[in-house]
């Protein structure tokens, strides 16, 4: 396949891509809000607990292993 074959196929891509886009049901905002949150709130208390959970181990082979 030539190359000149190739860049005329680029305004076929970019037309489909358009029609396939208008067929996606977007989230509301207020629906992506919500869910930003929920991802927001769940990584910090997965950041917490990680982080007990670590500290507590850390502490308790420092202790064990002295």
């Amino acid at each position: 396949m030539a190359i000149a074959d190739k860049f005329k196929k680029i305004p076929l891509f970019f037309k489909e891509v358009k029609q396939e886009l208008k067929k996606v049901s977007w989230s509301s905002k207020e629906e992506l809000l919500g869910a930003t949150w929920v991802v927001i709130a769940t990584t910090f208390f997965l950041a917490v607990y990680i982080g007990t959970i670590d500290f507590g181990l850390s502490k308790f082979l420092t202790t064990f292993l002295r």
